[in-house]
């Protein structure tokens, strides 16, 4: 099978050796994307506002490996509290709707950049 690397300016550059996403086969897999904005490189404040960008930047990420959101098998969703986990979820819920894809969503001790919370998900390309 073929691996390729997939790159879009419409979602924040890796901020380490890593791609911002992987095509290989028929799957796509996203690197976690924290809620960086492209086109400022800043952060919103609240977990509504930081899931919706972390969201939309997986969305950008999948489109360029010509998959989107409703093709989405499973995600993983890191929190830095826990207690952020029912915000998140009303926002995550605007993102995907019925036939939900697969998920985990876990507390970590810290997220880059002091970010809230990172996404990360594999779809059918």
């Amino acid at each position: 099978m073929n691996k390729s690397v997939i790159s879009t300016n419409a979602a924040p550059g890796a901020i380490g050796p890593y791609s911002q996403g992987i095509k290989i086969g028929e799957l796509v897999y996203t690197s976690g994307q924290l809620p960086i904005d492209p086109k400022t490189g800043e952060m919103p404040a609240t977990i509504e506002e930081q899931t919706k960008q972390s969201l939309e930047n997986v969305k950008a990420i999948l489109e360029a490996a010509g998959s989107d959101l409703s093709k989405v098998v499973k995600t993983t969703v890191f929190l830095s509290d826990i207690n952020n986990f029912g915000k998140m979820n009303e926002v995550y819920a605007q993102f995907f709707t019925a036939d939900y894809p697969a998920r985990s969503a876990f507390q970590v001790a810290k997220l880059p950049k002091d970010a809230l919370v990172e996404i990360e998900v594999v779809a059918i390309a």
